[in-house]
Protein backbone atom coordinates (compact mmCIF):
# COMPACT_ATOMS: atom_id res chain seq x y z
CA UNK A 1 0.00 0.00 0.00
CA UNK A 2 1.23 3.23 -0.91
CA UNK A 3 0.10 6.21 1.21
CA UNK A 4 0.42 10.11 -0.17
CA UNK A 5 -0.89 12.95 1.46
CA UNK A 6 0.98 16.38 0.11
CA UNK A 7 0.25 20.01 -0.03
CA UNK A 8 2.11 22.81 -2.06
CA UNK A 9 1.80 26.00 -3.02
CA UNK A 10 2.01 26.28 -6.67
CA UNK A 11 1.09 29.11 -9.65
CA UNK A 12 -0.87 26.67 -11.61
CA UNK A 13 -2.68 27.73 -15.42
CA UNK A 14 -5.79 29.46 -13.30
CA UNK A 15 -3.02 31.28 -11.16
CA UNK A 16 -1.47 30.62 -7.32
CA UNK A 17 -3.55 27.62 -5.90
CA UNK A 18 -2.68 25.24 -3.38
CA UNK A 19 -3.06 21.55 -4.32
CA UNK A 20 -3.75 18.90 -2.28
CA UNK A 21 -3.22 15.55 -3.13
CA UNK A 22 -5.25 13.06 -0.62
CA UNK A 23 -5.06 9.42 -2.10
CA UNK A 24 -3.37 5.68 -2.02
CA UNK A 25 -2.60 3.53 -4.19
CA UNK A 26 -3.16 -0.83 -4.42
CA UNK A 27 -0.45 -2.80 -5.16
CA UNK A 28 -0.05 -4.20 -8.86
CA UNK A 29 -2.44 -1.77 -9.96
CA UNK A 30 -2.10 1.00 -12.83
CA UNK A 31 -3.90 4.15 -12.55
CA UNK A 32 -4.12 7.39 -14.38
CA UNK A 33 -3.37 10.68 -12.98
CA UNK A 34 -5.78 12.84 -14.87
CA UNK A 35 -6.29 16.65 -15.22
CA UNK A 36 -5.79 19.99 -17.77
CA UNK A 37 -2.66 21.12 -18.86
CA UNK A 38 -0.58 23.03 -15.93
CA UNK A 39 -3.42 21.42 -12.81
CA UNK A 40 -0.25 20.12 -11.25
CA UNK A 41 -0.01 16.69 -12.33
CA UNK A 42 3.72 16.66 -12.67
CA UNK A 43 4.48 18.81 -9.48
CA UNK A 44 2.65 15.63 -7.88
CA UNK A 45 5.13 13.18 -9.38
CA UNK A 46 8.14 15.51 -8.82
CA UNK A 47 7.21 15.45 -5.34
CA UNK A 48 6.76 11.70 -5.18
CA UNK A 49 10.34 11.08 -7.33
CA UNK A 50 11.69 13.43 -4.67
CA UNK A 51 12.62 16.29 -7.00
CA UNK A 52 10.05 18.89 -5.61
CA UNK A 53 9.76 19.05 -1.31
CA UNK A 54 6.31 19.77 -0.54
CA UNK A 55 5.38 22.01 2.27
CA UNK A 56 3.83 19.48 4.04
CA UNK A 57 2.31 16.06 4.16
CA UNK A 58 3.45 12.49 4.17
CA UNK A 59 4.41 9.76 2.21
CA UNK A 60 4.55 6.00 3.16
CA UNK A 61 5.21 3.39 0.91
CA UNK A 62 4.73 -0.01 1.60
CA UNK A 63 5.16 0.51 5.56
CA UNK A 64 8.65 2.69 4.57
CA UNK A 65 8.27 6.54 5.05
CA UNK A 66 9.75 8.48 2.01
CA UNK A 67 8.34 11.88 3.37
CA UNK A 68 6.76 13.37 6.49
CA UNK A 69 7.05 16.85 7.25
CA UNK A 70 6.59 16.74 11.24
CA UNK A 71 9.26 14.18 11.81
CA UNK A 72 11.40 15.71 9.11
CA UNK A 73 12.28 12.75 6.73
CA UNK A 74 12.78 13.16 3.61
CA UNK A 75 14.39 10.63 1.45
CA UNK A 76 16.43 11.56 -1.46
CA UNK A 77 15.43 10.66 -4.99
CA UNK A 78 18.37 7.80 -5.29
CA UNK A 79 16.93 6.12 -1.73
CA UNK A 80 13.05 6.07 -3.28
CA UNK A 81 12.69 2.86 -5.16
CA UNK A 82 10.75 4.79 -7.95
CA UNK A 83 11.37 4.61 -11.35
CA UNK A 84 10.70 7.76 -13.53
CA UNK A 85 10.10 7.90 -17.28
CA UNK A 86 10.62 11.26 -18.77
CA UNK A 87 8.95 12.61 -21.78
CA UNK A 88 12.43 13.57 -22.92
CA UNK A 89 13.58 9.70 -22.32
CA UNK A 90 17.10 11.49 -20.96
CA UNK A 91 19.49 8.66 -21.84
CA UNK A 92 23.03 9.01 -21.91
CA UNK A 93 23.97 9.39 -25.87
CA UNK A 94 27.28 8.37 -25.16
CA UNK A 95 26.32 4.64 -23.81
CA UNK A 96 24.86 1.74 -25.21
CA UNK A 97 21.63 0.85 -24.49
CA UNK A 98 23.23 -1.89 -22.28
CA UNK A 99 25.46 0.31 -20.94
CA UNK A 100 22.27 2.62 -20.06
CA UNK A 101 20.52 -0.21 -18.30
CA UNK A 102 24.13 -1.44 -16.58
CA UNK A 103 24.49 2.85 -14.88
CA UNK A 104 21.16 2.30 -13.69
CA UNK A 105 21.81 -0.76 -11.67
CA UNK A 106 22.25 -0.39 -7.82
CA UNK A 107 25.31 -1.07 -6.23
CA UNK A 108 25.88 -5.14 -5.94
CA UNK A 109 22.44 -5.92 -7.77
CA UNK A 110 22.55 -8.90 -9.84
CA UNK A 111 22.69 -7.68 -13.60
CA UNK A 112 20.43 -10.61 -14.34
CA UNK A 113 17.55 -8.62 -14.95
CA UNK A 114 18.92 -6.30 -17.65
CA UNK A 115 18.81 -9.43 -19.45
CA UNK A 116 15.21 -10.15 -18.50
CA UNK A 117 13.85 -6.61 -19.16
CA UNK A 118 16.05 -6.76 -22.88
CA UNK A 119 13.62 -10.06 -23.34
CA UNK A 120 10.67 -8.62 -22.46
CA UNK A 121 10.71 -6.02 -24.42
CA UNK A 122 12.69 -7.17 -26.99
CA UNK A 123 15.58 -4.77 -26.86
CA UNK A 124 18.42 -7.87 -27.52
CA UNK A 125 18.75 -6.78 -31.41
CA UNK A 126 19.22 -2.88 -29.98
CA UNK A 127 21.77 -3.43 -27.02
CA UNK A 128 24.87 -2.34 -28.50
CA UNK A 129 23.21 0.67 -30.34
CA UNK A 130 23.71 4.44 -28.91
CA UNK A 131 20.59 6.47 -28.79
CA UNK A 132 21.20 8.76 -31.83
CA UNK A 133 20.83 5.37 -33.80
CA UNK A 134 17.57 4.55 -32.25
CA UNK A 135 13.72 5.66 -33.52
CA UNK A 136 12.20 7.80 -31.05
CA UNK A 137 9.93 4.41 -30.52
CA UNK A 138 12.98 2.36 -29.56
CA UNK A 139 14.32 5.07 -27.23
CA UNK A 140 10.95 4.72 -25.11
CA UNK A 141 11.57 1.46 -25.01
CA UNK A 142 15.45 1.81 -23.45
CA UNK A 143 13.95 4.62 -21.34
CA UNK A 144 11.16 1.94 -20.06
CA UNK A 145 13.50 -0.67 -19.42
CA UNK A 146 15.79 1.94 -17.51
CA UNK A 147 12.86 2.92 -15.17
CA UNK A 148 12.34 -1.00 -14.06
CA UNK A 149 15.70 -2.14 -13.90
CA UNK A 150 15.98 -1.54 -9.91
CA UNK A 151 12.70 -3.20 -9.40
CA UNK A 152 10.76 -0.18 -8.21
CA UNK A 153 7.77 -0.41 -5.93
CA UNK A 154 6.49 2.84 -7.76
CA UNK A 155 7.09 3.60 -11.50
CA UNK A 156 5.62 6.97 -12.79
CA UNK A 157 4.78 7.71 -16.44
CA UNK A 158 4.65 11.53 -17.32
CA UNK A 159 2.83 11.24 -21.17
CA UNK A 160 5.81 9.06 -22.24
CA UNK A 161 4.27 8.26 -25.54
CA UNK A 162 3.11 11.81 -26.03
CA UNK A 163 4.92 12.22 -29.51
CA UNK A 164 4.82 8.88 -31.01
CA UNK A 165 2.72 8.38 -34.22
CA UNK A 166 -0.61 6.35 -33.03
CA UNK A 167 1.03 2.79 -34.09
CA UNK A 168 3.42 3.25 -32.27
CA UNK A 169 1.63 4.44 -28.87
CA UNK A 170 0.26 0.94 -29.45
CA UNK A 171 2.91 -1.38 -29.21
CA UNK A 172 4.57 0.86 -26.41
CA UNK A 173 1.23 0.59 -24.45
CA UNK A 174 1.25 -2.94 -25.08
CA UNK A 175 4.79 -3.37 -23.19
CA UNK A 176 3.94 -0.92 -20.43
CA UNK A 177 0.67 -3.48 -19.59
CA UNK A 178 2.97 -6.44 -20.16
CA UNK A 179 5.72 -5.77 -17.33
CA UNK A 180 3.71 -3.95 -15.38
CA UNK A 181 1.89 -7.48 -15.20
CA UNK A 182 5.44 -9.20 -14.58
CA UNK A 183 6.79 -7.08 -12.37
CA UNK A 184 3.90 -6.27 -10.13
CA UNK A 185 4.60 -2.82 -9.46
CA UNK A 186 2.47 0.26 -8.91
CA UNK A 187 2.11 2.35 -11.87
CA UNK A 188 0.65 5.94 -12.07
CA UNK A 189 0.38 7.34 -15.82
CA UNK A 190 0.01 11.09 -16.37
CA UNK A 191 -1.84 11.07 -19.92
CA UNK A 192 -4.72 12.92 -21.79
CA UNK A 193 -5.18 10.35 -24.68
CA UNK A 194 -8.36 8.48 -23.49
CA UNK A 195 -7.82 5.37 -25.68
CA UNK A 196 -4.38 5.05 -23.37
CA UNK A 197 -5.71 5.34 -20.55
CA UNK A 198 -8.50 2.57 -20.97
CA UNK A 199 -5.95 0.31 -22.27
CA UNK A 200 -3.02 0.90 -19.70
CA UNK A 201 -5.27 1.85 -16.57
CA UNK A 202 -7.32 -0.01 -14.05
CA UNK A 203 -8.17 2.96 -11.94
CA UNK A 204 -8.58 7.57 -12.39
CA UNK A 205 -7.48 10.39 -9.92
CA UNK A 206 -8.84 13.17 -11.63
CA UNK A 207 -7.17 16.61 -10.18
CA UNK A 208 -9.32 19.29 -10.69
CA UNK A 209 -8.70 23.18 -9.34
CA UNK A 210 -5.90 21.93 -7.12
CA UNK A 211 -7.62 19.07 -5.70
CA UNK A 212 -7.49 15.41 -6.66
CA UNK A 213 -10.45 13.76 -6.67
CA UNK A 214 -11.50 10.21 -5.36
CA UNK A 215 -11.04 7.25 -7.58
CA UNK A 216 -12.98 6.02 -10.81
CA UNK A 217 -12.48 3.50 -13.32
CA UNK A 218 -11.64 4.87 -16.17
CA UNK A 219 -14.83 3.69 -18.78
CA UNK A 220 -16.99 4.71 -16.31
CA UNK A 221 -15.13 8.45 -16.12
CA UNK A 222 -15.66 9.08 -19.75
CA UNK A 223 -18.90 7.35 -20.41
CA UNK A 224 -20.65 8.30 -17.71
CA UNK A 225 -22.68 4.65 -16.12
CA UNK A 226 -24.96 4.14 -18.63
CA UNK A 227 -23.47 1.33 -21.03
CA UNK A 228 -23.54 -1.76 -20.65
CA UNK A 229 -19.82 -2.95 -21.14
CA UNK A 230 -20.77 -5.32 -23.93
CA UNK A 231 -18.16 -3.13 -25.99
CA UNK A 232 -16.51 -0.10 -26.23
CA UNK A 233 -13.59 1.57 -28.12
CA UNK A 234 -12.23 4.39 -28.91
CA UNK A 235 -12.53 6.22 -32.55
CA UNK A 236 -12.04 9.05 -34.76
CA UNK A 237 -14.77 10.71 -36.89
CA UNK A 238 -13.78 10.60 -40.61
CA UNK A 239 -17.25 11.60 -42.01
CA UNK A 240 -20.92 11.35 -41.47
CA UNK A 241 -24.08 11.21 -43.86
CA UNK A 242 -27.27 11.13 -44.23
CA UNK A 243 -29.50 7.82 -44.81
CA UNK A 244 -33.30 8.50 -44.79
CA UNK A 245 -33.73 9.89 -40.83
CA UNK A 246 -31.04 8.46 -39.85
CA UNK A 247 -26.94 8.91 -40.10
CA UNK A 248 -24.14 7.22 -40.69
CA UNK A 249 -20.76 7.73 -38.72
CA UNK A 250 -17.07 6.41 -40.67
CA UNK A 251 -15.11 5.98 -37.79
CA UNK A 252 -11.61 5.01 -37.77
CA UNK A 253 -10.70 2.28 -34.93
CA UNK A 254 -7.04 2.04 -34.68
CA UNK A 255 -6.30 1.22 -38.91
CA UNK A 256 -9.99 0.10 -39.77
CA UNK A 257 -13.02 2.25 -41.04
CA UNK A 258 -16.08 1.23 -38.99
CA UNK A 259 -19.49 1.98 -40.26
CA UNK A 260 -22.46 3.13 -37.33
CA UNK A 261 -25.60 3.87 -37.74
CA UNK A 262 -27.19 6.69 -35.34
CA UNK A 263 -29.73 9.30 -35.01
CA UNK A 264 -30.42 12.94 -35.81
CA UNK A 265 -29.76 13.90 -32.31
CA UNK A 266 -26.23 12.12 -31.52
CA UNK A 267 -24.41 13.95 -34.37
CA UNK A 268 -25.93 17.46 -33.49
CA UNK A 269 -22.17 18.51 -31.85
CA UNK A 270 -19.76 16.13 -33.69
CA UNK A 271 -17.85 16.50 -36.69
CA UNK A 272 -14.71 15.12 -38.92
CA UNK A 273 -11.75 14.60 -36.27
CA UNK A 274 -13.79 14.25 -33.09
CA UNK A 275 -12.06 11.54 -30.88
CA UNK A 276 -15.35 9.48 -29.63
CA UNK A 277 -15.95 6.46 -27.46
CA UNK A 278 -18.39 4.13 -28.30
CA UNK A 279 -20.07 2.20 -26.52
CA UNK A 280 -23.33 0.14 -26.19
CA UNK A 281 -26.49 0.34 -24.52
CA UNK A 282 -28.77 -2.89 -25.17
CA UNK A 283 -28.03 -3.47 -28.79
CA UNK A 284 -28.09 0.28 -29.66
CA UNK A 285 -24.44 2.27 -29.85
CA UNK A 286 -23.92 5.64 -27.82
CA UNK A 287 -21.33 7.62 -29.27
CA UNK A 288 -19.34 10.04 -26.42
CA UNK A 289 -17.35 12.97 -27.70
CA UNK A 290 -14.08 13.11 -25.43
Amino acid sequence: MIEISLRKALNLAKGASVLEADFNLQPEIAYTLYGASGAGKTSIFRMLSGLMKPDCGRITVNGTIWYDSEEKINLKPQQRNVGFMFQDYALFPNMSVRENLNFALKKGQNKSIIDHLMEIIELNELQHRNPQELSGGQQQRVALARALVNKPELVLLDEPLAALDKTMRLTLQRYITKVQQEFGFTLLLISHDVGEILRVSQQLFELKDGQLQPPREPASFFTGNAVSGKFQFEAEIINSSKEGILFILDLLVGNRLIKVVVPPEVVADLQPGDQVIVASKGFNPLIYKI
